[in-house]
């Protein structure tokens, strides 16, 4: 069953494409990252042996670790900015190389500080490792924040990842707070760089407490008061093709939101067994004053339980985030593609991004074909194309070269395009639209491989 939505005109003129600030946030990341490297410079002297020289490269990786440590917490807090105007889905690749370089700077910070001890001491490594842990202050603490750190690391490696449940990797990640508190008193106990300084307390200080307001804000405060303010439950359930349902979530004032086609949410639904996973999900029509909907593929135990919501069930909502949106819009014409269940924010988007726009379907047989009809009626609406790539009837998958897109799109470099899929699939498109004359800031995409 394929649930309609009342159309709204769509623009007729692309309006003008926002730059993204991704740029100047790195700009101001790597500053940060040098203001702590110039901190250690003017609070150092003279390195004098191999104890000072190992002791001074631990406090290098010291400084940096627990600077890292709060841009690894800041960049999970869901700031809007960063996840509507840059990408959640960049924005997530950031936080994975910040913990990789996290974890790194931490081993270096532990195994170089314990060497330059040692040397200093005359000890073994193994003595000078109990004597630092059970006799310097803080430091037990930041031994427990240390494996803690450790263990998220290595859960969030893929071989594991693969290995191991959403909801295991999602309750594991969010130690890293409990490891971050934990540290923090460690770096301003024993770091030398600091005692004496107030000025660098401070900024110290104000770094963590700022991040921790975020955290505070944006992924506990704003969310309750968005659900309690709009209320959100479960309106209806469709089927829309073989494993594919669509919710209809209700709720009061949902305009006020500011949720965008192309957008997605974070839901939990409270019922069900399904209360203890948070999912992102994308809308699969623009919202309305009233209601939003969101289409989902039976992919693992929280998709396959969607199908099984009752009406009224209620429902934890968090967003919107993602920047796959009218913004990154720059030309009159459109192509948007989209893979299997990739079709849900493609399909907002083909309601309402103006100029003239033409949607690419790719999947396995007909049958698979999600929301349809409502792509066809939308079709015919808006005087917009749709074409289909389906695999042959002896399963040989559809051409999709560059010479087969610009025979299929008259004048495709000339085309804002934008992308949801698999990863790879995601990822062999783009290199045949780059071999098609498509420009890269016209290629618009959101992947959350890790």
């Amino acid at each position: 069953m394929t649930t309609v939505y009342e159309r709204r005109a769509a623009p007729a003129v692309a309006p003008p494409a926002r730059r993204s600030p991704a740029g100047v946030v790195l700009a101001l990341l790597w500053a940060g990252a040098a203001a702590v490297l110039a901190l250690w410079w003017t609070d150092t002297g003279s390195v004098v042996g191999a104890a000072g020289w190992l002791t001074g490269a631990g406090r290098i990786a010291g400084l940096l670790c627990g600077y890292a440590c709060a841009v690894l917490v800041g960049l999970m807090a869901r700031v809007p900015l960063l996840e509507r105007r840059v990408g959640s889905d960049r924005v997530a690749r950031w936080h994975a190389m910040a913990g990789r370089y996290t974890v790194c700077l931490l081993l270096a910070h532990v195994g170089l500080i314990l060497a330059g001890y040692a040397a200093q001491d005359g000890a073994s490594l193994w003595h000078e490792t109990v004597t630092v842990v059970l006799d310097y202050p803080e430091m037990l603490k930041a031994t427990a924040g240390t494996v803690i750190l450790l263990a998220v690391g290595v859960t969030s490696a893929r071989a594991v990842r693969r290995r191991t449940g959403h909801e295991f990797w999602y309750y594991v990640h969010l130690l890293t707070y409990a490891a971050v508190f934990l540290a923090f008193g460690h770096q301003l106990a024993l770091g030398n760089d600091f005692n004496g300084n107030t000025a660098a307390t401070a900024a110290w200080y104000a770094l963590y407490l700022g991040v921790a307001a975020l955290v505070l804000w944006f992924r506990i405060l704003a969310p309750v008061r968005l659900n309690l303010r709009h209320r959100l439950r479960v309106e209806s359930v469709h089927r829309e093709a073989p494993g594919v349902y669509s919710v209809v979530v209700h709720g009061r004032r949902l305009d006020e939101l500011g949720a965008r086609a192309g957008q997605f949410f974070r839901w939990r639904f409270l019922g069900e067994g399904m209360g203890w996973t948070s999912t992102p999900y994308s809308l699969s029509a623009p919202p309305r004053r009233d209601r939003m909907r969101i289409t989902v593929k039976a992919l693992g135990d929280h998709s396959t339980a969607v199908a099984l919501l009752r009406p009224g069930t209620r429902v934890w909502a968090e967003g919107p985030y993602g920047s796959l949106t009218g913004d990154r819009q720059s030309s009159p014409k459109s192509l948007l593609v989209a893979a299997g269940v990739g079709i849900t924010p493609m399909r907002a988007l083909f309601e309402t991004l103006p100029g003239e726009v033409t949607l690419l379907y790719r999947a396995r047989t007909a049958e698979d074909l999600a929301l349809g009809g409502e792509l066809e009626a939308l079709a015919r609406w808006r005087g917009a194309k749709v074409l289909y790539a389906l695999n042959g009837p002896d399963g040989r998958r559809p051409n999709l070269s560059a010479p087969a897109l610009r025979s299929a799109v008259p004048d495709l470099a000339g085309h804002d395009v934008y992308i949801c899929g698999p990863h790879g699939f995601a990822r062999d498109l783009y290199e045949e639209l780059r071999a098609a004359g498509v420009p890269d800031r016209r290629i618009h995409h959101e992947s959350f491989e890790l």
